[in-house]
């Protein structure tokens, strides 16, 4: 089949064909794309086969169209346009819905309907920042009187260790928030960077502290990644989990040098992981074959010295000093004497220079990763995996890292341009996806309130919270930095990436059927 006349009249004089007509009317792309109300039908050709005869395929799935060019087949493009019956189109929405919202629901699907794909991406980019509530401030240490008084009646302080000390208002919180708020993307992103930049309540579990660093993702998620990754390593709840905070320059005396922990973490996980990429996330190999490391330890050892002299925001009325006692509200302040000043190897062979302040050298530094190719394909990947698909093809990874590397504005890092580059990519879009594998196993947070939102629920997050827990996703509280489930974890018997299956085991299984039994059946959520 071709819409080309003169692909047509071509192959009526080829040997061994013949033709047949007309054999139905269709729309042909005009400038490389389908007018608004069809969709793409990609077609291959099977190069290698022995005839020359049926040996094109057809599909609307641009993830079939990408598979099978990697597996031989010669990319013949966009062939012609297929009209979009409401019912493939509403299908395109609910996806959408699924990949950028904590749950479809009838109000959004109509919006959708209303603005398309593109024009609800960008009204849901311009929403304003929905903002936790702010708890107050608490001791590093829980005083003796804060304690849980379960007698009648409930007073305002009857919850005190629970409300100040664990996570438990900042759960429900997000919970709530996540059934009813209305910039709904902001939200999935954020939680999204949350499993990047990890932190975990179980090393610390004062619910202001933890507040303020999920607030910080929020704000960010639609801002520059390298103002984010500056943030996000200034925050003393960081500091505390992965020790850069009173990480003291090198002391002869007792034999003591800098901690290598969070210059470790920033690189390997963070940024732009143990080896080099190409733009579409493959490995780099060197002449042998070997993946290229991106760093070694003279590089976390220069990290790690570049990272020293900050410490703790100074406790309103106390007097500041080298290393501050634990306080979580604001970023961290630098110390000058207890940074280091010599010079310090980092990626790409770049030197610091000596005598930089910290404030200069954690810049330098910041500066240093946030140039390096690699974060564009490592944060793009985990990006479209935690919004859209769990194995997604080399050219999906390549589109969304250039995007990366330039907005179009000659901007590098906008996360802004990088979330609507993977929603609105062809393999996130378009109404039929036919590639077995396609798509994500939905975490359990995400099919808990897709539940809820689906059916118009609303909540007061107490449930979902304790049913995050029975699922392997206790909210805030991952078991390591790694996250709940590496990004790299590869379902089971196959060859496809599905991190979500890392917490699949027979125990979560059931306890998912159970929770929803509950979510439908009980009246723990509220129309």
């Amino acid at each position: 089949y071709t819409a080309n006349a003169d692909e047509c009249a071509f192959v009526k004089t080829l040997p061994g064909w013949s033709y047949e007509g007309i054999a139905f009317h269709v729309p042909v792309p005009g400038a490389g794309s389908c007018a608004d109300g069809s969709t793409p039908v990609w077609r291959t050709y099977n190069k290698g086969a022995a005839r020359n005869d049926s040996n094109h395929r057809f599909t609307v799935d641009p993830t079939v169209q990408a598979r099978m060019v990697a597996g031989g087949h010669a990319d013949e493009g966009m062939v012609m346009c297929a009209p979009l019956s409401s019912a493939d189109r509403d299908a395109d929405g609910v996806r959408l819905l699924r990949q950028a919202t904590f749950g479809p629901n009838d109000a959004e699907l109509a919006r959708i309907r209303s603005l398309g794909a593109a024009g609800w991406v960008d009204a849901q980019l311009a929403l304003p920042v929905t903002a936790y509530p702010d708890w107050p401030t608490v001791p590093a240490n829980r005083p003796d009187t804060c304690v849980d008084d379960r007698s009648q009646p409930v007073r305002p302080d009857s919850y005190c260790a629970r409300d100040n000390y664990s996570l438990f208002p900042l759960q429900v919180e997000f919970f709530r928030s996540s059934l009813e708020q209305s910039d709904q993307l902001r939200g999935r992103v954020a939680f999204a960077l949350s499993q990047l930049f990890v932190v975990s309540g179980i090393d610390n579990a004062r619910n202001y502290a933890m507040r303020h660093y999920q607030q910080n993702l929020r704000d960010r998620a639609f801002g520059n990644f390298y103002d984010l990754l500056v943030s996000v390593t200034l925050s003393p709840v960081m500091g505390d989990y992965l020790d850069m905070v009173n990480n003291n320059k090198a002391n002869p005396a007792t034999g003591t040098n800098p901690n290598e922990n969070y210059a470790r973490e920033i690189l390997q996980l963070f940024t732009i992981g143990l080896f080099e990429l190409n733009a579409d996330g493959s490995l780099r190999r060197d002449g042998a074959g070997k993946p290229v490391p991106t760093y070694d330890l003279d590089e976390i050892e220069g990290f790690a010295r570049a990272f020293t002299g900050w410490t703790y925001p100074t406790i309103p009325g106390a007097s500041a000093r080298n290393n501050n006692p634990r306080h979580y509200l604001g970023n961290m302040i630098p110390v000058t004497a207890t940074h280091e000043f010599g010079t310090k190897l980092l990626l790409a062979g770049v030197t610091a220079p000596a005598n930089l302040t910290p404030q200069a050298d954690l810049a330098f530094a910041h500066r240093n990763i946030f140039e390096h190719p690699n974060v564009g394909p490592f944060v793009g990947k985990q990006l479209i995996q935690k919004l859209v698909t769990s194995d997604p093809t080399p050219g999906y990874v390549e589109r969304v890292s250039r995007v990366f590397a330039n907005n179009g504005a000659g901007q590098r890092g906008d996360l802004r341009a990088v979330v609507r580059a993977i929603l609105l990519d062809p393999e996130a879009r378009g109404a039929r996806k036919i590639d077995p594998t396609y798509g994500k196993r939905t975490e359990p947070a995400l099919f808990m309130t897709g539940i809820a939102r689906a059916l118009g629920g609303r909540s007061d997050g107490v449930y979902f919270r304790s049913a995050s827990s029975q699922l392997g996703q206790f909210v805030f509280y991952p078991p390591s930095v790694f996250n709940y489930f590496p990004p790299d974890y590869v379902v089971p018997g196959t060859s496809i990436l599905g991190p979500e299956f890392g917490i699949q085991t027979t125990n979560t299984a059931i306890a998912r059927s159970n929770v929803a039994n509950s979510l439908l059946f009980s009246a723990r959520i509220a129309p």
